[in-house]
């Protein structure tokens, strides 16, 4: 590598800390005081307090300070692939996309997240901010179950807790740098230290690039499908650090450039595959090809800033007060998802023509081109089944032209403030507070016609444009939310404890369109199809919840911990785009009979989570274990839905009614001989759907987007070379069990082509277009990440592999189930690179 290129990618910098799952518990840790723990002991913040991790009554996992440079993990989809019973997706639409499900509770794309992030005490607000690193990290604490009467709103599923890094007394510093294969350049930086007169600072740097694993073929093999390219800059200033009156003043800025939709699409209709096997597809054995003639790009660009007051008000009384401002702009362009519904053959408005002419003519110069199967480019574009001769099947994201274009838009505006008192009485410790959040959000999919001119990045573009708009869907949000809570916790004795707590949360929120009255110069018809069943009107809606939580510890001995706890989960209901559920009663209910029921409201989420367990430790510490049982009921539980059809594409978020989770949870590490760990876990986790109302069909299904089981195995090895050099290597092993991620699973229903076969120039009966989904589920899939290296003092040098075995697997599975197929987007494969760091 080039010396200048290095110097870029060493510009940012160093976690010069590291992280292994809880059930490791070897780091010492500082405590309130400033002093080490004991040298097995961890102190977290589960509840508000610092308290031993032995002592928390709840399955806590944590990634601790000693090995995030063995693990190289930096943000919310290496925590989680870290710890069992967690799954992530993230990243396969856009970079703000990300949904962690936690013991079958999911985060729904387009709904609020079920899991808070809470970095140094402050609760963040924007789902885009989940997977972002979050400056020099020293903890991680992964919570599970309920965690809103402690942590806040949309902890309904759990919690991310990370703490970073504060001023130091000197001035310290560090940087690390890597690279590896597909031009993957990652670099970390800090620097920290006094300011004088009680005052300190904290300076982070973190930058990331790569070309991605994935090429475009259809130009010549260009790396635009998975490559992106961020940094972020993180800033901390600190005052009166360790006296009464503290002040933490915070501030981030991030950019995302990089592709956007790698997805193929895999089809789901047997009574096709007697024509052409790929009709009916096992979504696991796809080949993955792409050829999208549209550059697929997102760009996102946030910025946040914060304060933070600590004031001891006497010997136990304390307020705590913070306020956080946050922007995220967010779009992306791609090429559209219909072309095989012939929405660009034809032009109602003259004034488009020539975008009508781009589509022929490119199919025609095209025509044999090799696209993924079943998918054919005939002499014309119009569909195989109105000219089974000559026409085409086109899935989306095509070479042509006729699948047209879209542009995504998503930009979120909030303020937060929260304010705690906390009281400690020697036996009772209690808090109390209140919260304020204020939300502005726009939301837009804007589908249009490719000239071959490119995109406008506007959310509607007029006739006589170069990317003339014909489907626009387009909302205003706003959201307030106010709560209130209280916590106490009482201690009679070192063996016994009981905490309480409970929150109240209402959340007022409109929604009001953006779309103008115009025409789709292509159909003739409104330029949103809702707006043919009526006028979009403005929207509002109040969601309120009370959510207790309840916790039970009895320690027989110190090293033994026989916990419980029980809570209720709580997500705010919302809008869907205004004229979603006229759009799909008149395009399926109507037309195929589709049994699936969308409102433009969608309810709130509530849950009542309980888990019990037992934790502790054997044989002088050498042998750590925590199992745990749970059993979650779900309300409403919210579920995203994509359809696709003539009108273009619709998101979603939909309601199943009830759904009932069970499993249970181990977590063990023995220290056989100094230096060397060995640590496993593993979940199982049943689940069922009761009820949903949504799509009746699905009763007994399972939970979408949770994985049967997870299972962690690794072993981490240090020995000392000399006085001040050190041998170490960490293997970890992942193995994610089979999910779903639709409710529907097994079971078959019309689709589009149900309604089109019978007049088409083929005449066949509507059952032929039935689709069946059981090929839709992901298989299991183990991934193996090793690192090894030198450490010292002052250096380190290291090699990395992740995915060794280059393991192939699905990212992620959209079943658009009316459309008749899922949207498939393929997983990482094998990474090798070599590290090095330096601190002073």
């Amino acid at each position: 590598m080039r010396v200048s290129q290095w110097l870029v990618s060493a510009s940012a910098g160093v976690l010069a800390l590291s992280a292994i799952p809880a059930l490791a518990q070897e780091a010492p840790q500082a405590d309130a005081a400033g002093a080490a723990a004991g040298e097995d002991t961890i102190i977290v913040t589960a509840r508000r307090q610092n308290e031993r991790l032995q002592d928390v009554p709840a399955s806590v996992s944590v990634l601790t300070a000693q090995a995030l440079a063995n693990t190289g993990a930096t943000a919310a989809a290496d925590f989680v692939n870290l710890t069992p019973g967690v799954t992530i997706v993230t990243g396969t639409a856009e970079a703000g996309d990300t949904q962690i499900n936690i013991r079958g509770i999911n985060g729904a794309r387009d709904a609020e997240s079920s899991v808070a992030l809470v970095v140094d005490g402050i609760l963040k607000t924007n789902t885009a901010q989940l997977n972002q690193p979050q400056g020099t990290l020293q903890q991680v604490e992964m919570l599970k179950g309920p965690q809103g009467a402690l942590y806040g709103r949309n902890a309904a599923a759990g919690a991310i807790v990370l703490q970073t890094l504060k001023p130091t007394d000197t001035l310290t510093g560090a940087v690390k740098a890597s690279y590896g294969m597909y031009n993957t350049i990652e670099g970390t930086a800090h620097v920290a230290g006094p300011l004088g007169g009680g005052a300190g600072f904290v300076l982070s740097g973190y930058y990331y690039k790569t070309d991605g694993f994935y090429h475009n073929e259809f130009t010549n093999n260009s790396k635009t499908i998975d490559d992106k390219e961020n940094w972020a800059l993180d800033g901390r200033v600190m005052f009166g650090q360790g006296s009464p009156t503290q002040v933490d003043i915070k501030a981030r800025y991030a950019e995302f450039h990089g592709a956007s939709l790698p997805f193929n699409a895999a089809f789901a209709l047997p009574n096709f595959a007697g024509v052409n096997p790929a009709f009916y597809e096992d979504v696991n054995k796809h080949q993955f090809h792409f050829y999208n003639n549209i550059r697929a790009t997102n760009d996102q660009k946030s910025f946040d800033a914060s304060i933070k007051l600590d004031q001891e008000l006497g010997d136990n009384l304390k307020l705590v007060g913070w306020a956080l401002y946050s922007n995220v702009n967010q779009d992306l362009v791609a090429d559209g998802t219909s072309a095989d519904f012939a929405r660009y053959i034809s032009a109602a408005d003259p004034r488009v023509a020539g975008a009508v002419n781009s589509c022929f003519a490119s199919t025609a110069a095209l025509t044999g081109y090799p696209v993924n199967q079943p998918g054919f480019i005939g002499q014309i574009p119009v569909p195989f089944i109105f000219a089974p001769a000559t026409g085409s099947t086109f899935g989306p994201y095509s070479p042509t032209t006729c699948d047209g274009t879209q542009y995504q838009l998503r930009k979120q505006q909030d303020f937060s403030t929260e304010w705690r008192l906390i009281g400690d009485m020697g036996d009772i410790n209690w808090q109390v507070g209140a919260y304020y959040l204020h939300i502005k959000r726009t939301v837009g999919v804007s589908l249009g016609a490719d000239t071959g001119n490119g995109v406008i990045k506007q959310l509607y573009n007029a006739p006589d444009s170069t990317n003339p708009t014909s489907l626009l869907l387009a909302d205003r949000f706003k959201t307030d939310v106010f709560a209130g809570f209280g916590s106490l916790e009482y201690k009679p004795s070192p063996q016994f404890d009981l905490g309480l707590a409970l929150r109240y949360d209402v959340e007022k929120r409109k929604s009001s369109s953006l779309v103008p009255t115009v025409l789709d110069p292509f159909t003739g018809g409104p330029i949103n199809p809702g707006q043919a069943f009526g006028t979009l009107q403005p929207q509002k809606a109040t969601f309120k919840q009370w959510e207790p939580k309840v916790s039970i510890s009895w320690k027989p001995t110190d090293t033994l911990n026989l916990y419980g706890n029980w809570g209720i989960g709580f997500k705010s209901g919302g809008f869907n785009n205004q004229g979603s559920a006229a759009l799909i009663k008149a395009n399926f209910v109507d037309f195929i009979n589709a049994n699936v029921n969308i409102t433009d409201r969608y309810n709130k989420e509530w849950s009542s989570a309980f888990e019990a367990g037992i934790k502790g430790s054997l044989l002088d510490g050498k042998l750590t274990f925590d199992l745990a049982g749970y059993y979650t009921q779900v309300h409403n539980m919210q579920f995203f839905e994509f359809f696709v059809g003539s009108f273009g594409l619709l998101r979603v978020v939909s309601n199943i009614d009830k759904v009932d989770i069970k499993g249970v949870e181990l977590n063990v590490t023995a220290k056989p001989v100094r230096g060397v760990k060995l640590f496993g876990s593993f979940n199982v986790t049943d689940s069922e759907i009761k009820k949903n109302s949504a799509r009746p069909n699905t009763i007994g299904n399972k939970s979408p987007y949770t994985a049967d089981y997870t299972i962690n195995a690794g072993i981490e090895i240090e020995q000392p070379l000399n006085d001040s050099l050190r041998f170490f290597t960490r293997t970890d092993y992942r193995l994610t069990g089979p999910t779903w991620f639709s409710s529907v699973q097994n079971q078959s229903g019309p689709t589009l082509f149900s309604g089109l076969l019978p007049i088409s120039a083929l005449g066949l009966p509507a059952f032929v277009g039935d689709g069946k989904f059981d090929r839709t589920r992901r298989a299991a899939f183990g991934i193996v990440n090793m690192r090894a290296g030198v450490q010292g003092d002052r250096f380190s040098v290291s090699v990395f592999a992740d995915n060794l075995l280059d393991k192939a697997y699905l990212a992620e599975v959209i079943p658009a189930i009316e459309f008749g197929g899922s949207f498939i987007s393929p997983g990482g494969r094998r990474l090798v690179g070599v590290e090095m760091g330096a601190k002073f």
